[in-house]
C-alpha cells in the first residue's frame, strides 16, 4: 500500500477519535460497574476471616480443655471417686481349669479333591 492510497481527511481521523473515545468510556463504565457489584464483596471476606480467627481460638481452647479432661491422672481420680478400684488392688479369684472337658480333636482332612471342567 502506498501513502496516497491511504485516506488520511479529517473526518476519517475524527471518525476513529470519536470510536477511540466512544471504546474508552465504555471500558470505564465497565470497570465502574463490576466494582459497584463488587463493592461488598471485600467487607463480606474481612468478616469472615475474623469469624475464621474466632472459631479458630475457640477450637485451640476447645481442644486444651479436652486434653486437660482426658489426663490420665484426671481420669484415675474420677475413677476413684465413683467406687472403681485398680486391677492390681482388686482382689482376684483362681479356679483349676482341669475340671472342664477339653473340646473333641478335630479331624485333619489329608486328601483334597479338585475338579476342573473346561466349558
Amino acid at each position: 500500500m502506498t501513502l496516497s492510497r491511504l485516506d488520511l481527511s479529517v473526518a476519517t481521523w475524527r471518525a476513529r477519535a470519536i470510536r477511540y473515545v466512544v471504546i474508552y468510556l465504555l471500558l470505564a463504565l465497565a470497570l465502574v460497574g463490576a466494582r459497584f457489584l463488587t463493592q461488598d464483596v471485600r467487607p463480606a471476606l474481612r468478616a469472615a476471616q475474623e469469624r475464621e480467627a474466632v472459631l479458630t481460638t475457640q477450637r485451640d481452647e476447645l481442644e486444651l480443655r479436652v486434653q486437660a479432661l482426658g489426663n490420665p491422672q484426671r481420669i484415675r481420680d474420677w475413677a476413684l471417686q465413683n467406687g472403681m478400684r485398680r486391677f492390681a488392688e482388686a482382689p482376684k479369684t483362681t479356679q483349676d481349669l482341669s475340671s472342664i472337658p477339653a473340646p473333641a480333636p478335630i479331624s485333619a482332612h489329608t486328601t483334597l479333591e479338585v475338579t476342573t471342567e473346561w466349558k
